[in-house]
């Protein structure tokens, strides 16, 4: 009895299959990179710039970004790589917040292409929404990975703080870039 591995047909379908989907792996690997990339120039630029990082959260943009456009999936892949290749590269985010920041990350990811349809109204709802889920993701994540030090209470404000103005900037702003890009 013949095995249908040893006259090819199953392989040369799988092999088939794969190659019918190279172009559509080799558009999802090009849109990862983009994306991984940005998420590494970004803060890099307000490094240099010497503008307060903190305040700007520039890794989080292309995360809601890539949620916004190809959905929860790819946003959550982006998130949850984002911090880690920064840490590869630059040493940044220390490593007691680096896994906090894949959980926060990969949640603003996620939410944002789940919830959002791309409507202007929704959109400020989703990226509101994915914040404050992130937010309270990278909080838990912390305090299981003791990944602060002093008092708890005292951590929660100087690590959430300075992000309060890029939220409610990246909630008022994306979908306005939205729009406008919509309109062109």
């Amino acid at each position: 009895m013949k095995n249908s591995l040893s006259t090819g047909g199953n392989l040369q379908k799988a092999l088939g299959y794969l190659l019918e989907d190279l172009p559509r792996m080799l558009r999802l690997g090009l849109i990862l990179l983009g994306f991984f990339i940005a998420t590494v120039v970004l803060p890099a630029l307000v490094h240099v710039s010497g503008l307060p990082v903190r305040w700007i959260l520039p890794m989080h943009l292309p995360v809601i970004i890539a949620g916004i456009i190809y959905g929860w999936r790819i946003g959550m892949i982006v998130g949850l790589g984002a911090p880690l290749i920064n840490w590869l590269l630059t040493g940044f985010p220390l490593v007691p917040v680096l896994p906090a920041m894949m959980i926060e990350l990969s949640i603003y990811g996620c939410i944002t292409g789940w919830l959002s349809n791309k409507s202007s109204w929704r959109m400020s709802f989703a990226i509101g929404t994915a914040l404050i889920v992130g937010r309270i993701g990278f909080l838990v994540t912390i305090v299981f990975t003791s990944g602060y030090s002093g008092a708890f209470g005292n951590y929660v404000v100087a690590a959430m703080t300075p992000g309060i103005a890029a939220m409610f900037g990246q909630m008022l702003l994306i979908p306005l870039v939205f729009k406008w890009f919509r309109s062109k």
